[in-house]
Parts: C-alpha cells; structure tokens; sequence
C-alpha cells in the first residue's frame, strides 16, 4: 500500500488548490467526503456572516442601504457572483428561496399547456423533491396524468438517445438533474437541450449536484432556466439560500408566484396594488429574502473566483481517478461495485459503491472518521471535494474501507439507513 500513499503525497505536492483546505474547518482525524450533501464551513463564510450581522447590530434597519453589503440588493449581489459559474449574465442569476420553490416559480411562470401540448417531462432517477413540484403544477392545470418519465436501463444512468427519443409535441417543459443525485452521472445537457428546442420544447436542469464542481456554460447551450442549492459543493451552509437562472428571453413574462420583493426596486415602497415587475431576474423573488442565510455566500464563493472552476473540475476528477483506482486494486474480491461512470464527461464531483452491507459500510466508515452518506438502497455516496479534500485523504478513507471490509466491521452496526440518511 506504500506506493498509494506515495502516489497520493506526489500529488499533494502539486496541488494548485491544496492551500484552500486551510480555510476550512475540518475536525481532527476527520476525512470528509460528503461535500455533496452539505460542504464544510470555511473561515470566509464564518466572517461574512458575521460581518453582516454586524451591520444589523450597527446600523439596525438602515442595514437594508447601508454597509458593503446592503441587505436590499443582496440577492442580486450574490446571484452575480454565481452567474461566472454558471455561464451566464448577472441579470440572469439570483439567490432566492429554495431549490423547490424556484422550480415552482420557474415551471409554473413558464408552462403554457394547450390541449395537445401539456406534459412535463422528468427522469425516474430525479430527486423526489423535483418530482413532487412538478406534479403538483400538473394537479392544478388538471393534468394529472401528465408526467412523463424517462426511464433507466440499469437503475443508476440515463441514456441521452432514450431522452431525446421520447420528446414529442406532446411534451410542454422538460426539467432534468444535470448530475444525478445517487449515480454521479453527467448529463449532455447542450445535446438534450438542442434537442428539446427542436421540438419546440423548454428545458430546465438542476444543477445541485455539479454547481461549484463542474463548469457550465447554460447562457451558450440555450438552457431555459436552471435551479440549484447553494449548500453543497458551494459551501454556502445548511438550508442556505438557492440559486436560479432564468434566460433573459423569458424575462418578459410575468412571474407565476408574485410578491413585494419581485417589484421593481424604484417603485417597491412606494407600496402600490399593482404589481410593477422587475425587467430582469430580479422579479422571480417573492417575499423578503433570508438575509442570514444568503451572507455566508459572500465569502464562499469568493473562494471560486480565485480557484477558477476549470481547476476546481481538474483536481475533483483527479481526486475521484485516485479513489477509483484505489478502490479496483486493493478491494478486489470484496464485491464492491462501482456505480459512477468513468468516463470524464460523464463523471461529476462524487462516486456511488454498491454492496450488499452498504448501510453497515456507511456506519463503520462514519464511526472512523470517514463521512460519506447512505443511498438506499445498498450504495454509499463519496464526495471527495477539490477546495478541502486532499489525495492523502482519499488514500486514508480507502484504506479505512479496507479495514472495513477485511474485519467485517459493518456487521457490528445495523444494516438500515438512519431517519437522516
């Protein structure tokens, strides 16, 4: 195992990003590898958060025009700085509310069914909170049986000819992961989108699972619209405020869900009845934005702008090369499967394993230092992140996997997910 953690020093040793990990938080004898659930927190993200609860605390209600970071424009602020992620303009992105309630928003303001033209088109391997928006905006048009579904050969991938394939004038919107939740898989998403506006179709993606691991260039592919979280890869912190773009051909049509913070900013208090909506991204906000969970986004991505994201997907698919190799050498024979594709363009920032005892896996890991997550039902999800995660890193939590499984420890811990998985 020596020429690992060789290997693994080698690389450290060149890492253009390792000096990032000192501005995390990262316990003692703790290798985390669930960035894709909630990342670390970092030290800019602590001092941003607190540098505008200072602002609370010194200018009190003026807070909302005054300080660096006025509270009044804020979404606008940071939806600017994860426009550079993204590939598109800043009048385009916005931090605003949650991941399913911009799909609401979104869906809702941008679905014109007709009689022959009303499904919506998603993914049997989509996230359920996605599946749950898009149904329920079917229920009220009363289009219940209006969900279409592409279905997945092996349970983990999608096929984009299978996709393409099942687009028909039937079809009104489309909404699609652009890294899938359990598998990792990356979707074609040019191609798909391409492909649906031949059919006169619009499309949206989720990006909570390849936002601040993989680069995009939605504005250039044409996506319609896209949602996210900020709290993954993004480092933004729990339940902190999501991200939404919506293409600026869309921004003449009035949103769906409105409220005050949707008006626009020159005549928002002059507190008329009638709606005057902002011309750009601005007016898909609703109601008063979280002020406290949007400030921790100043300092994290802050740390993008300077990584550069092309970097960041560099090391994230060099960290995951390493886990991959290692995994396939020194647990051969152990029936651990990989679930993640291979090949770069398919591979987003996380690997899925499967087996058998994966819930006692994901105990035992947990249990020495090692956090990774559970995906039922038998896979365990491991996210090496690029700003945090070191190849010493990966190098130790295989070989705790190793310790793992060479002593049967999974089975001194029950082999059921937790109610959190």
């Amino acid at each position: 195992m020596e020429k690992w953690l060789q290997e693994a020093k080698r690389k450290d040793g060149v890492d253009v990003l390792g000096h990032f990990r000192d501005e995390f938080y990262i316990g003692d004898g703790v290798y985390y590898m669930d960035g894709n659930s909630l990342g670390l927190m970092s030290k800019r993200a602590e001092r941003s958060l607190l540098d505008v609860m200072d602002d609370w605390k010194n200018h009190g209600i003026d807070g909302w025009v005054k300080g660096e970071r006025p509270w009044f424009y804020m979404s606008e602020a940071i939806g600017e700085k994860m426009a550079q992620l993204v590939g598109a303009g800043a009048h385009e992105v916005l931090a605003t509310n949650s991941t399913t309630n911009n799909i609401h928003q979104t869906v809702r303001t941008l679905y014109e069914p007709t009689g022959e033209r009303y499904r919506i088109m998603a993914d049997d391997l989509n996230f359920p909170s996605d599946i749950y928006a898009l149904q329920s905006v079917l229920d009220d048009y009363g289009y219940s049986d209006g969900m279409v579904k592409v279905s997945s050969e092996d349970g983990h991938l999608l096929d984009t000819e299978r996709i393409i394939n099942m687009m028909d004038e039937s079809i009104a919107i489309m909404l699609l992961p652009s890294v899938l939740y359990r598998s990792g898989q990356v979707l074609e998403m040019q191609k798909i989108t391409e492909a649906s506006h031949d059919k006169g179709i619009i499309v949206g993606f989720d990006l909570c699972h390849s936002i601040g691991a993989l680069p995009h260039q939605l504005k250039e592919w044409g996506v319609d619209f896209a949602v996210w979280c900020t709290y993954k890869h993004l480092s933004g912190g729990p339940g902190s405020v999501a991200g939404l773009y919506v293409h600026e051909r869309h921004h003449h049509k009035s949103v769906s869900l409105k409220g005050w913070f949707g008006n626009n900013k020159e005549t928002q208090f002059d507190m008329a009845h009638d709606f005057d909506r902002a011309a750009d991204i601005s007016q898909y906000q609703v109601g008063t934005p979280h002020i406290f969970s949007m400030a921790p986004l100043y300092g994290a991505l802050g740390m993008f702008g300077e990584a550069g994201i092309g970097n960041v997907r560099e090391k994230s698919l060099g960290l995951t090369d390493f886990m991959i190799a290692m995994i396939e050498d020194v647990l051969a024979g152990y029936d651990i499967d990989i679930v993640t594709p291979k090949a770069y363009e398919s591979r987003g920032g996380h690997i899925l394993i499967g087996h058998e005892k994966a819930a006692g896996i994901n105990a035992a890991l947990k249990s020495k230092g090692v956090i990774p997550d559970f995906r039922a039902p038998g896979y365990v999800r491991i996210a090496p992140v690029a700003l945090y995660n070191s190849f010493e890193d990966v190098y130790h939590a295989v070989m705790i996997l190793k310790e793992i499984m060479d002593d049967r420890l999974y089975d001194k811990f029950d082999n059921r997910r937790g109610v959190v998985a």
